[in-house]
Formats: structure tokens, C-alpha cells, sequence
């Protein structure tokens, strides 16, 4: 399903963010469980950039003309709601940190809360759920360019 000429730390990436995503879209604890740990096990400053692309992506999608506070907490608030039923230790001001993070408004390393590195990769997997059922996409596509996009900016040398 992807591409073979990526490394193997990105396709691990992209199957683990696809069943991450899917388990969470069909509101399905386990398989979530079992693709959030397959996440947690990987490189995280890696997982959390590409996660990160897909969210802003998908933010910069749904709100072409900008996007405002309210549209923030509207994603905030759905996204909430639907894990809530499903999540039992959802922690809301975990989904904030993704939101503010992907927006370059927060550092999550820099949080005043212990933080578990884990807990990010998970609650980015239900934010780009959230979204990508809001713009009624495929995940496969933002994943495939987020990592694309990895790539890139790795291959640039910096002056």
C-alpha cells in the first residue's frame, strides 16, 4: 500500500497511523489499543511531525478561508464527544495539546504536565479521525503526503 522506496520506519509509521486512524473512525477500542501501542514503540519526534502535517492539512482543508478559535474548539468539542463513549481515559486537554501542537501554538515537550509520549500519537490518531470523518476523505492520502513531505524536508540541506 505504500510506497516501497520509503524506509521502513515510515511505512511502520503509515500502517500504524492507518490502523490507529480506522480503529478510531469505527469507534473500536482494542484494535485502537493495539495501534496505539505499535505507535508508542516507534520513533516519536518522527510520528509526531507526520501526524502533525496531517492535522494542519486537514484544518487548513475544512477552514480554506482561515481558521478561527471557535473552529479550534468546534473540532475540539466533536472530536470529544465522539472518542468519550469508546475512550474511557480520555483526557480532553491531551486533544488540545495535539490541536495546539500541529498549529505551532504549543510545544508538548514543553508542557508543564508530565505528559506520557505515548498519549500523543493516540489522541493525534482521534483528532485526524475526527477530521478526516468531517471532510468525509480517506486517510490514506494525507498519510502518504505527510511522510512525502517528511522526506523532503529531510533531503533539504539547511545553508
Amino acid at each position: 500500500m505504500w510506497p516501497t522506496e520509503w524506509p521502513s520506519a515510515a511505512r511502520e509509521i503509515a500502517d500504524a497511523t492507518d490502523a490507529a486512524v480506522a480503529a478510531a473512525r469505527s469507534a473500536e477500542p482494542e484494535p485502537f489499543v493495539e495501534a496505539s501501542a505499535r505507535l508508542a514503540a516507534l520513533d516519536q519526534e518522527q510520528v509526531t511531525v507526520v501526524h502533525a502535517s496531517i492535522v494542519r492539512e486537514l484544518l487548513e482543508e475544512l477552514h480554506p478561508d482561515g481558521l478561527t478559535g471557535d473552529d479550534v474548539q468546534a473540532v475540539l468539542e466533536r472530536c470529544a464527544r465522539s472518542a468519550a463513549s469508546w475512550v474511557p481515559d480520555l483526557d480532553v486537554s491531551v486533544l488540545v495539546v495535539v490541536l495546539t501542537g500541529a498549529l505551532g501554538l504549543t510545544d508538548p515537550d514543553e508542557d508543564p504536565r508530565p505528559l506520557a509520549r505515548a498519549d500523543l500519537p493516540r489522541y493525534a490518531t482521534l483528532v485526524i479521525a475526527d477530521l478526516l470523518a468531517a471532510a468525509d476523505a480517506p486517510g490514506s492520502g494525507y498519510i502518504r503526503r505527510a511522510i512525502g513531505e517528511v522526506a523532503r524536508a529531510q533531503t533539504v540541506e539547511m545553508p
